[in-house]
């Protein structure tokens, strides 16, 4: 199955983003799924490099580290990092600049499209 989540919300603060990665990360862990991860508005932080986050919290650069290193795929929203100041060498290892127009071409490849 190919699932495609779009993540809208800031990384820490409320739960979706959270729950959001967990899923993709149980997702991914079967050879038979794949898994991409679009990051749009608030989310586009998800995906910052080198965050510092208290023992025993989640980090959500660990988490999409967890769906690319399954092999899934992250893009960033282009102009959403823009807004918030965040340049290329600011996104975590394995995560991307990605458009609108690739949100579009995702959608139609998915099977299953969830969004947080």
């Amino acid at each position: 199955m190919k699932t495609l989540f779009v993540l809208n919300d800031a990384p820490y603060g409320g739960e979706r983003t959270y729950n959001a990665l967990r899923l993709a990360g149980a997702l991914g862990k079967e050879t038979s799924n794949e898994v991409r991860v679009f990051l749009m508005g608030d989310a586009v932080t998800t995906a910052h490099n080198h965050q510092k986050v208290p023992e025993g919290f989640y980090n959500t650069e660990a988490m999409l580290g967890k769906v690319i290193s399954q092999a899934g795929k992250v893009s960033a929203c282009h102009s959403c990092m823009e807004a918030r100041g965040m340049s290329d060498p600011e996104l975590a290892e394995g995560s991307h600049r990605g458009s609108l127009a690739q949100l579009a071409e995702w959608t139609e490849w998915a099977d299953k499209v969830l969004v947080f």
